[in-house]
């Protein structure tokens, strides 16, 4: 009788949802790689909020979460023919279509959360979302992924040769393995959802994320060192297709774009009490958790990185606004 009762809620939780989806003139399919409830999820579905308030109904946006539509590299292509209408995906599988992300992806680039914030909210911000646009893509907002460190099932890491020769997941971006290289580890671009496995059996020693990435992808189960060295403070973008795009009046357009970047201080809210709560979790898990460690040694090994990816006057001109931004 539970069964068959729990099974009739879903049915007419389904049904609703359905019902008010067949309601809108639009709905607007979007992806993301991470679970229910993780706040670029529930950013997304603030937005859809705002954007169904603003249009009286006439736009709305349905949610799949947990990778339900594929890994970030697949859904950015389904989104830039259309099959996928926005999508929050991170900075690294951009770089080597969309120049200007490649910035914001370097270490050590920001000096911090706060500073990230007001590069990203400002004209800098700006240019970066409007470089998506040739490319069959419209840049919409970014939103935060924390700072990302090192966490490994082998030996806490304390100093940049306890690197040596371990093999590191990494995004499938040039300057994450170029980083790792310079490390002294080896790189190991793999998509995100192949991580835990690939730990467990060691395929990989370990990997670099965020506090509730690392918590809620279940990694802090497999990886008992998390060192916080805070090598990248990479912000996430929230997109949308062009064709998708061209599709609604200036109107709409205009609605989408405002309701989008008016999720941000909701998921800054949302972004903040997460991470307080996967660190707590972590560490009553049992995860060594290294604090003490000199980032000099690690910051000094990026040159080459900076070197070989900042080659461009138009890069050069952004690290360079960047690292002024007071």
């Amino acid at each position: 009788m539970k069964v068959l009762k729990s099974l009739a809620a879903s049915l007419l939780a389904t049904a609703a949802l359905t019902s008010a989806s067949l309601a809108c003139d639009v709905t607007l399919k979007s992806s993301d790689t991470h679970p229910d409830g993780y706040p670029t999820v529930e950013a997304v579905k603030q937005m859809g909020k705002l954007l169904e308030e603003r249009t009286d109904g006439r736009i709305c946006v349905e949610v799949f979460h947990s990778a339900q539509l594929g890994e970030e590299k697949d859904t950015i292509e389904q989104t830039k023919f259309g099959v996928i209408d926005l999508n929050r995906v991170s900075m690294g599988p951009f770089n080597n279509l969309v120049e200007e992300t490649k910035v914001v992806s370097l270490p050590y680039v920001f000096k911090g959360v706060d500073h990230m914030h007001k590069v990203m909210d400002g004209p800098i911000g700006d240019e970066i979302l409007a470089a998506f646009e040739p490319h069959g893509y419209v840049g919409l907002a970014f939103y935060d992924s924390g700072s990302r460190s090192f966490y490994n099932k082998v030996k806490p890491i304390k100093s940049i040769e306890d690197l040596e020769g371990m093999k590191v997941r990494v995004m499938q971006s040039d300057i994450f393995v170029d980083m790792m290289s310079a490390l002294g580890a080896n790189a190991t671009p793999m998509p995100y959802g192949e991580v835990y496995s690939s730990i467990q059996t060691g395929v990989i020693d370990g990997a670099e994320n965020n506090w509730p990435s690392f918590e809620s992808s279940g990694h802090y189960e497999v990886a008992g060192y998390y060192t916080l060295d805070e090598h990248l403070i990479v912000p996430e973008v929230l997109i949308m297709s062009k064709k998708s795009w061209d599709a609604l009046s200036p109107e709409d357009q205009a609605a989408v774009r405002q309701a989008a970047r008016d999720s941000v201080p909701f998921m800054r809210e949302q972004w903040q009490a997460r991470e307080k709560a996967s660190e707590e979790k972590v560490r009553a898990a049992g995860v060594e958790v290294i604090t003490e460690i000199d980032k000099e040694p690690f910051m000094a090994a990026m040159d080459s990185v900076y070197e070989k990816h900042v080659t461009s006057d138009k890069l050069k001109d952004l690290v360079s606004r960047i690292r002024a931004t007071e």
